[in-house]
């Protein structure tokens, strides 16, 4: 082995040959071939010439056929191109659930352009910002929604797509030929927004090859049957709504669509879910945790696809259909690894790579970290985003060249999300890294602790953040929601049950009971909504003398609560013992690990 005394330690290659070559490559060995010479748009028009008279939708009783779907979508189509719609043109769709929202999205692909969905459930500001910062060159949406546009910045075409007078009404209903507008499968097909760790959405573009790999993948792994029905509930400025809608229309399969006002409340939408005759559905993770708790089944349903979020239980008892745990970055075009998981697993794993994708688990240098450890999840393969739209810095930041094969211009996305192998070759996901906190020199894991309190059988859904306390320092605070059986329950059983199964440091401080948490209009939950923790107080015995009033006065002070007593415990009410000085915060030690410098207080 050369000598190499000029290199860095923490550079060195620590893995065996054997184990690099496994996490590296027999563990990314997904290569499939897929069809890269056509757009999306052309696998639905192929279908709809395979079987014009199916039903392609389903919505409030009313069902729509592939031939008419297409006729429809075929003459917006043609009248858009008038508008100067080509390849790489941006147009934005603002509309309700229905027929109008699906023939909208197929007509901006065919006419070469790439769809913003703007999900009208977003506040005002969010659209504005949206609209400015993608500069559609048109605006589909309908009369009703119009006065969310009033105060655009600038002049954008506005088509009402409910409109009595449709412009393009008598434009031919025939498919528009790729070539003929120069698109082909590198141009973009949609840009769809996130949100940004600066507070601002980012607009994340997918091209078509990308897309064409998510179906071919589907194809391969859940369509066994043609015209099998589907649903499509994820929100639509969720990259969710992608897979679940072109993946039926471009395979054949039937897509149920629930009304708005269903869309807009959980309950509703998961009363109309239970009852409709699908082979195979999407549901939000925090939706399908939700039906979990209630124990809410649909018995047609032969597989569930979950995604989105950090999936934390299972049903209670085993359901009649499988459950597939997806995960993906928007930045991945919507899922990047997927995986059947058992009724009683150890780990609620995320899976494998799916077909013509690469997962690495790197270290904070770049190199692959060994099984069961800990590491960044970074992602490669056909699925991987052209970058983010107006954004080259953070684009070179986040998509960079892959190191670990030949191709050239190959390219993997950093994600920011922490994972570790498993033994089996799947991945366990950790949450994450900026979920993983250093309070008083301890480094934490949020979602440790959001576990521990998942266990409790009074407690539905659960989240725990750091939070700054009056004096500046950070405090760990806990929200929950009740089950059916946890309706009394309060901050001192969660802070005993926690205290038996985790160490002092990484017990809340605060417990703050929600009916519901608060969701983003994709689905998510919202973690910057969660109100702040009401000001802890115990007051068991009154206070006396004046010194203990004097004292009260001092702590309350420093501890930022309204009243200090004398039964009150000092950790329970935020209190802790800060160990060395401020720059130790910035020390990159484990859990646990301490700066030796003397206690204080």
């Amino acid at each position: 082995m050369m000598r190499r005394d000029a290199q860095a330690v923490d550079r060195l290659p620590m893995l065996p040959e054997s184990e690099r070559r496994r996490v590296l490559y027999e563990w990314n060995d997904t290569r499939t071939e897929f069809p890269t010479d056509r757009c999306v748009h052309q696998l639905f028009e192929q279908q709809a010439r395979k079987t014009p008279d199916a039903v392609a939708l389903i919505f409030e009783q009313r069902q729509l056929c592939y031939a008419e779907l297409n006729r429809r979508a075929n003459r917006l189509a043609h009248y858009l191109r008038q508008l100067g719609i080509g390849p790489d043109a941006r147009v934005a769709i603002c509309v309700e659930r229905g027929f109008e929202m699906i023939a909208a999205l197929l007509a901006v692909l065919k006419a070469g352009g790439a769809y913003v969905p703007l999900d009208p459930g977003y506040p005002p500001e969010r659209l504005r910002f949206m609209l400015d910062d993608c500069a559609p060159v048109a605006l589909l949406t309908q009369g009703h929604l119009q006065q969310l546009f009033k105060s655009i910045g600038q002049p954008i075409p506005l088509l009402d797509l409910n409109s009595q007078d449709q412009p393009w009404k008598n434009m031919p209903p025939t498919n528009l030929l790729p070539e003929s507008i120069g698109l082909n499968p590198t141009h973009l097909a949609y840009v769809i927004y996130t949100s940004g760790s600066t507070g601002k959405p980012k607009g994340v573009m997918i091209e078509h090859a990308n897309i064409g790999n998510l179906i071919h993948w589907h194809r391969s792994a859940f369509i066994t049957t043609h015209g099998q029905r589907s649903s499509c509930l994820a929100g639509f400025g969720f990259d969710a709504a992608t897979w679940e809608i072109l993946s039926a229309l471009c395979l054949g399969g039937e897509l149920a669509l629930p009304s708005p006002a269903e869309i807009r409340d959980p309950e509703k939408l998961l009363a109309w879910w239970r009852y409709q005759p699908l082979d195979i559905s999407f549901l939000p993770t925090p939706m399908a945790e939700l039906a979990f708790s209630q124990n809410i089944v649909n018995t047609h349903l032969r597989t569930l696809l979950v995604g989105g979020d950090r999936l934390r239980r299972l049903p209670i008892s085993s359901p009649p259909f499988s459950i597939v745990n997806n995960y993906g970055p928007t930045e991945i075009t919507v899922v990047a690894t997927s995986g059947q998981l058992d009724h009683n697993p150890n780990v609620l794993t995320i899976g494998r790579p799916i077909a013509n994708t690469r997962v690495y688990i790197l270290d904070a240098v770049g190199q692959p970290v060994p099984v069961g450890v800990s590491g960044e999840l970074y992602i490669g393969g056909a699925q991987v985003a052209r970058g983010y739209l107006n954004r080259p810095e953070l684009t070179a930041e986040k998509f960079l060249a892959d190191p670990f094969v030949s191709q050239p211009g190959a390219r993997m996305y950093r994600t920011g999300d922490l994972g570790r192998w498993l033994e089996d070759g799947n991945i366990e996901f950790l949450g994450r890294n900026d979920f993983q906190v250093k309070i008083r020199g301890f480094r934490i894991e949020l979602g440790e602790i959001e576990a521990r309190l998942m266990e409790h059988p009074g407690v539905r859904e659960a989240v725990a953040i750091a939070r700054q306390d009056a004096a500046g320092d950070k405090q760990l605070a806990a929200y929950y929601t009740c089950s059916e059986d946890g309706a009394q329950i309060d901050a001192e059983q969660l802070r005993s049950h926690l205290s038996a199964l985790l160490p002092d440091y990484m017990v809340p401080a605060a417990y703050v009971h929600l009916e519901a948490l608060p969701l983003t209009p994709n689905g998510k939950l919202d973690r910057g909504a969660l109100p702040a923790p009401e000001p802890i107080a115990q007051n068991n015995r009154r206070l006396q003398t004046p010194d203990e009033h004097t004292i009260s006065t001092l702590f309350a002070e420093v501890l930022g609560v309204q009243q200090v007593a004398l039964d009150d415990d000092f950790f329970q009410l935020g209190g802790h013992f800060t160990i060395g000085n401020s720059s130790s915060e910035q020390n990159s030690g484990g859990v646990g690990e301490r700066d030796p410098n003397p206690y204080s207080l």
